[in-house]
């Protein structure tokens, strides 16, 4: 498995843009959500971001937010995730990026976290409430066992932010496409083009667009304005979670399909 900057670079360079599907870890079981990694891989899958169940996920939208109560009520941790990653990555071609807010990982340890990570063979970080002013913490530790530390931009982040998040953030710049929390929505702002503009204008590292991507006519759309990537969230995770595992699966399989060849 490649670094989330090397596989970033590999496809620039063959000027593609990356697609990242976003499931959450337990939901319906761990067991199949190590299926969905290995399915996700062989479908189309750049990137695979893995959210970490969280009680108060304050960046997540309705889907994602009821799949991560399913998932602890089957009492899924953080524990149980990392040893599922670390099973599942030796199997996986695409970096695996863990997204988990910040409270769980300060509770842990930022280092002690970090190096579990890191030997589970995760590749990248989001951490959606952590302040660009505290992100150094986490940045410089990351770096030593081979994380890169994703950092966001909001739309309504102003001009001097935005340059100070690029020049921190690791492996790619993740852009918010709305105001808000992630979820399904039936188009993307125009604003958006505008903002991955005034990014491309700033800094030379990649930008992958995310929150309300749901389709593929949506995700060609981002390569078509400028994205080095599309984040593919609640789409993937309601397939998950109104169908059986094995339907999930090959529903999750065939969409993957379709978003990829849409942005190819």
């Amino acid at each position: 498995m490649t670094s989330v900057s090397s596989c970033l670079a590999h496809l620039r360079s063959q000027q593609q843009c990356a697609l990242i599907p976003f499931i959450t870890a337990g939901d319906p079981d761990l067991e199949t959500t190590a299926e969905a990694l290995k399915v996700l891989d062989a479908n189309g899958a750049d990137l695979i971001e893995l959210g970490v169940p969280y009680s108060d996920p304050l960046a997540d939208g309705p889907v994602i937010q009821a799949a991560a109560t399913r998932a602890l009520q089957k009492g899924v941790s953080l524990d149980d995730v990392i040893a599922m990653v670390a099973k599942i990555s030796p199997e996986v071609r695409s970096p695996i990026i863990l997204f988990t807010y910040y409270n769980p990982i300060l509770h842990r340890g930022i280092e002690k976290f970090l190096g579990q990570i890191a030997a589970a063979g995760v590749k990248g970080l989001v951490i959606p409430d952590l302040p660009l002013e505290e992100a150094a913490s986490v940045i410089e530790p990351a770096k030593l066992v081979g994380i890169e530390l994703i950092l966001l931009v909001a739309p309504t982040s102003p001009p001097d932010r935005i340059r100070a998040i690029a020049q921190q953030s690791q492996g790619f710049i993740y852009l918010v496409s709305v105001t808000g929390v992630t979820g399904v929505r039936s188009q993307v702002e125009n604003r958006v083009e505008d903002l991955l503009a005034q990014l491309h204008a700033v800094t030379d590292k990649p930008v992958a667009v995310g929150f309300g991507i749901s389709q593929a006519e949506q995700a060609k759309q981002m390569k078509d304005w400028g994205a080095d990537g599309a984040i593919v969230g609640s789409a993937f995770v309601k397939l998950m979670s109104d169908r059986t595992p094995q339907e999930s699966l090959a529903a999750i399989g065939k969409f993957c399909r379709s978003l990829k060849q849409a942005i190819s």
